[in-house]
């Protein structure tokens, strides 16, 4: 009899782990990219091949999503913070697919913004950690995501010191390329705001 009333109870997928099994090939994936904005070649490969993994843990999320009875945050948001980390690393890949096609290696400008942006997402990753946690894990979360919210000013810095110095290049279709990269860095560094910002919305409606 206990057995049976066991078979009837609902599947209770671990979400958030999924969800910060998302988030750690994201933060690899963006690690990469600072590895290959600052010289190494060989890193390229590595954002293509976290973008794919990253894919099949964000169909793996929402699949336990579609499964999960009760899920820790309202799925809703576990979904958008999800999307949000597929818009980064999406954004990763087609940043070094843009600079193969334009034929144009990294700059130090690039590194400097794609470090801000590795930053940021191992931010976005700590919040994801103290998600659902309860106690004070609320305020662990924000405070992380504050912390990723910093490092997209720090994109925005370095992207107005990029463009800014771009004037002094003579050759304009250089101008053209470079500000086409650095514009790719600086929109990335915009979802990272909005997963950042989703994880305040998140917290302050569990609250």
């Amino acid at each position: 009899m206990t057995a049976k009333r066991r078979w009837f109870l609902p599947r209770t997928p671990d979400v958030l782990g999924a969800l910060r099994a998302q988030a750690a090939v994201t933060v690899d994936g963006l690690d990469a990219l600072a590895a290959w904005a600052a010289g190494d070649a060989n890193a390229a490969e590595r954002v293509r091949e976290c973008e794919h993994l990253a894919d099949d843990l964000k169909g793996e999320l929402r699949a336990a999503l579609s499964e999960a009875f009760s899920t820790p945050l309202e799925p809703e948001d576990i979904f958008q913070l999800s999307t949000g980390l597929d818009n980064i690393m999406n954004s990763a890949k087609n940043i070094v697919r843009e600079a193969e096609v334009l034929g144009r290696a990294p700059d130090p400008p690039m590194a400097e913004l794609a470090g801000a942006l590795a930053e940021g997402t191992r931010h976005l990753a700590e919040a994801f950690a103290a998600l659902g946690d309860g106690g004070g894990a609320g305020a662990a979360a924000t405070g992380a995501a504050d912390a990723a919210l910093e490092s997209q000013r720090r994109v925005e810095r370095d992207y107005r010191a990029g463009m800014s110095a771009l004037i002094q290049l003579p050759d304009l279709h250089e101008v053209a390329a470079r500000r086409e990269l650095y514009r790719r860095l600086a929109r990335t560094s915009d979802a990272l705001k909005d997963v950042a910002e989703r994880v305040w919305y998140s917290v302050l409606k569990e609250s």
